[in-house]
């Protein structure tokens, strides 16, 4: 019996900027079985306010550029990028495209429509945008163009459960379509607290929140510096240490340095596992998720998490058993937090559950050999 043949995959994303999206990509180009899947990247470039994945961390990814394929809407360079996707299709001859976020979905399937109608169209959903992006007339474009692709899409992932009835619940695509695949990430690696705290230059002896991700409206920075007020006023021995940029770091900077608050700002960082392992507990404070991969280095981590309940973080976070989820609210953030605050036995019975949810469902390996069966079978 022949083996099968190696599968050609053409991965598109709008652009590789520092998240989960950009990561997940990445792993997935480092460790496909070679004569299992043959792939090829193709991205746009990012904003000026944004760091580049694949120069700041993915230095051994390989991607074609696409101008004009990046965050930004613009008919003439939508369209500009529309050819360079044909044209690149028409070369590499893929038997399947896979799409990654909302510009590069809705691009790379009409590119494969024209230029390898016989090419397998799989779209993956790392979030949607359905709450907190856009008002109800741009929502209900989002999904009238949403629910026309997917009739031409073989298969849809979800990263996570709730996302997948999200999208179900207002007509994208039908059951048999789904897949959920889980985000995996290598395991992190973890320093005594002690060692990592001096080696960041922190403090021995507070108890430490971390946030790691973009600073930007639908993260909501704004309740992270409700929740420094708060700790300033009732915990003065808890600190906030906020690792990730974005379109709000000055003004959110300004805010909790006039105001005195326990804020330290790091910055990009590419020692993650140094800053998780100094911390005590983990926060996100989004109105919109997909799945968030700091939440899951969080859990491998050890941290109990505190999080708003959107998006498929209930996947990640298990309510009263890994963490906490709150609702959209300041308020209920904080009182969350006073509950591990004022119990510190409970801080680490969550950790140690968290840890050990993480390290069965969220593996880098998982997730490859998921991909490899789904294009074996759909090719």
């Amino acid at each position: 019996m022949e083996p099968p043949r190696t599968v050609k995959v053409m991965q598109v994303i709008a652009r590789m900027n520092v998240g989960g999206p950009a990561v997940l990509v990445a792993d997935l180009m480092r460790n496909f079985d070679s004569q299992k899947v043959h792939s090829i990247l193709l991205t746009g470039y990012c904003d000026e306010s944004e760091s580049d994945y694949l120069d700041e961390v993915a230095r051994d990814v390989s991607a074609i550029r696409v101008p004009g394929l990046g965050r930004s809407v613009s008919p003439i360079k939508d369209l500009s990028a529309l050819f360079v996707l044909v044209k690149e299709i028409r070369k590499f001859k893929p038997d399947v495209i896979h799409t990654h976020t909302a510009k590069a979905g809705v691009l790379g399937r009409i590119a494969g429509l024209i230029a390898a109608p016989r090419a397998k169209r799989v779209h993956t959903f790392h979030g949607h945008l359905l709450h907190g992006y856009f008002g109800s007339g741009k929502t209900k474009l989002v999904i009238l163009v949403e629910k026309l692709l997917a009739h031409f899409t073989v298969r849809l992932i979800s990263i996570g459960n709730s996302v997948k009835s999200d999208l179900l619940e207002v007509g994208i695509g039908s059951e048999a379509k789904y897949e959920v695949i889980f985000p995996g990430l290598q395991s992190l690696q973890i320093h005594p607290k002690s060692e990592a705290r001096q080696l960041l230059g922190i403090e021995s002896d507070k108890t430490y929140f971390v946030y790691i991700g973009r600073l930007a409206q639908i993260k909501r920075p704004d309740r992270l510096l409700d929740i420094a007020r708060f700790l300033k006023v009732n915990y003065p021995d808890s600190h906030i240490l906020i690792a990730g940029a974005g379109e709000l770091l000055d003004v959110t900077k300004s805010a909790a340095e006039s105001e005195k608050l326990p804020v330290t700002f790091l910055g990009w960082r590419n020692d993650i596992d140094l800053i998780l392992s100094a911390s005590d507990i983990a926060i996100l404070c989004s109105d919109n998720e997909g799945i968030p991969l700091t939440l899951i280095q969080a859990a491998q981590a050890g941290l109990p998490i505190v999080t708003t309940n959107v998006g498929s973080v209930s996947d990640i976070v298990i309510h009263n058993t890994t963490g906490l989820l709150t609702e959209t609210s300041s308020k209920g953030l904080t009182d969350a937090i006073t509950k591990l605050l004022d119990n510190e036995s409970l801080c680490g019975e969550y950790g140690r559950a968290g840890q050990k949810h993480a390290n069965r469902f969220f593996t880098s390996e998982a997730m490859v050999k998921h991909h490899e069966r789904l294009y074996s079978q759909i090719v």
